[in-house]
Order: C-alpha cells, then structure tokens, then sequence
C-alpha cells in the first residue's frame, strides 16, 4: 500500500511505484479523441486532400502535447479541489499515486512537444503558440470566477481544429473558424453536462458554473442552445470548404453529411437525456460524445474523396 502524506506543498507519493498506467489516467489519454480528428479534419480540409505524412505527424505530435499539457496543468492546479470532492478524490494527485511535482513534469514535456511540433510547421503557428498555451493553461482559473468556464474549454479544445487548418495553409479561412465554433460550442455543451454531476459540490466550494449559476433547467436550455449552434456550424462547413485552392469550391459530397445527420441524432439524444435526468444517468448518453470526432473526421475524408 501507498504511503501518503498532505503538506502545504500538495500530496506526495510514498513507497508505491509509479507506473505507466497512472500517467495514462493522470492525462486521459482516450480523451485526446475529442480534439484531435478535428485537428486531422482541419488539416485534410485545408490541403484538399492529404497533406503529406510530415504535416500529419507534426500536427499529431502538436495535438497530443497540446492536450496532454492542458490536462496534466488542469489536475495540478485543480489538486486541492479534487481532493475535497468525493468524485474525484481518487484521482492521482489526490490520491498519493503521482505527485504535484510528477503533474509538473508531464505538464512541461507536452508544452514542449507542442511548441517544438509548432515551430516546425510554419510561422503563424510559431506566432500562435503564445496565445494558444495561455489559453490551455487558464482554463482551471476561470472556474474560480466566471460561469462561463464551459465556453473557455470550448474555445480552448476548439483551436485544434483551426490549428490543423493553419498547420497546411500558414493562414485561417472561413472554413476554420466554422470548425472551431462547431468543436468549441459541442464541447461547452457536454462540459456543462458534465458539471451537472459537480453541482452541489460546486455550490457549497464557490466553483462557478452554469449549472451552478442558472440551475438545473439553466443548463439543460444552455446544452441544448449550444447543440443547435455546434450542429449548424458543422452543417455549414459542408458548403465553405475552400481549401487552398481558394474560392469557388465544390461542397463536400453526401458522406459528411451523413456525419452531420449523425450527429444531430447523437446530440439530441444526449440532450433527451439531460432534460430527463439531469443526473449521472445522462452520462449514459454523454459517453457518446468520444465517437463525435472520429465520425466527423470519416464524413470530412468521405466527402472530400467522393466528391
């Protein structure tokens, strides 16, 4: 058994082994699905077609140390918070399983990975890289003020979409930004879902949320409204996809469209079960959210090839 002991300096490990199961969970590493077949979709949207296995794994590389730095930051600065929370007590840092110091650690080498991938694509992801690893990093703040910390992560998470756009082209276009509305507005939504599980917890520790904020049937009208935008952005990137050949440009062709009438279906029973439950029950339907990127990444592949 572990050895664990709370100092003013966080929870420090004690005689059980750090294994590579731990740090696996410390980052969620199954939850780099969210991001990055948006970043592959932005990529294959922006070179028309497939840009070459040298943009594809610097993008890859950014995205997994983008995402892994943002949440190892996330877990650190958030320790003492999820230690007072029965839900997420049992997390690493809480637990003894890794230390704060251990958090630090994978937090710096995923910045690193993404600076080093960024600076090697080209300049305007170099110039970025500033803006997008503050954002990363202030996320677990903005719970400490502002309701309006889902809208943060989805703007956050939904860069990656737009990075995998400029990572091709040097430069936005309209097509990123649909993108990155679409990402940003699906994951505010599933994140205030999310919190739902936190509210009472939230309310008693002065987090901020909307459900927090505006209660049950607050978040329950808010995931739905930002449903509705995400499904609307997605739909109209199958008419502005412009690529680099600049414009005019062929629509994409009935596969992603297939994708968007997917996801309509899957948000919206998301949602049946949000306004049904408003508990953990919901979360039934929420795990469907981790087939959203790849679905959307095969409907962008499929339409640009048959069309």
């Amino acid at each position: 058994m572990a050895s664990v002991s709370s100092t003013n300096g966080g929870t420090h490990l004690g005689s059980r082994g750090k294994g590579l199961r731990d740090y696996l969970s410390f980052i969620k590493i199954e939850h780099t699905l969210f991001a990055l077949p948006f970043a592959y979709s932005g990529m294959l949207l922006a070179a028309d077609g497939w840009p070459g296995w040298r943009v594809f794994l610097l993008v890859s590389l950014a995205m997994v140390g983008a995402r892994t730095g943002a949440m190892a930051a996330n877990r650190v600065i958030d320790a003492r918070l999820d230690a007072l929370n029965p839900r997420t007590a049992g997390r690493e840092i809480p637990s003894g399983k890794l230390s704060g110091r251990d958090g630090v650690i994978v937090a710096l080498l995923g910045v690193l990975t993404l600076v080093v991938a960024g600076a090697l694509l080209n300049p305007l992801t170099l110039v970025l890289l500033p803006v997008a690893l503050a954002f990363l990093i202030a996320y677990p703040y903005t719970k400490r003020f502002t309701w309006a910390c889902h809208l943060w992560l989805g703007v956050t998470i939904g860069a990656a979409a737009a990075g995998g756009y400029i990572a091709v082209t040097g430069a936005f276009g309209l097509v990123a930004w649909l993108l990155w509305l679409g990402v940003a507005a699906w994951v505010a939504g599933f994140d205030v879902i999310y919190a739902l599980l936190d509210l009472e917890f939230d309310m008693a520790n002065g987090v901020h949320s909307i459900p927090a904020r505006f209660g049950p049937g607050g978040a329950v009208r808010a995931t739905g409204a930002l449903y509705v935008l995400a499904c609307l952005a997605f739909l109209g990137v199958a008419v502005v996809t412009e690529g680099t050949a600049g414009w005019p440009h062929e629509p994409l062709a009935w596969p992603y469209l297939i994708a968007v009438f997917a996801l309509v279906l899957l948000l919206g029973e998301q949602h049946r079960q949000v306004r049904k439950y408003r508990d953990a029950r919901a979360l039934d339907a929420f795990n469907g959210n981790l087939i959203v990127g790849p679905l959307m990444l095969v409907g962008v592949a499929l339409g640009l090839a048959l069309r």
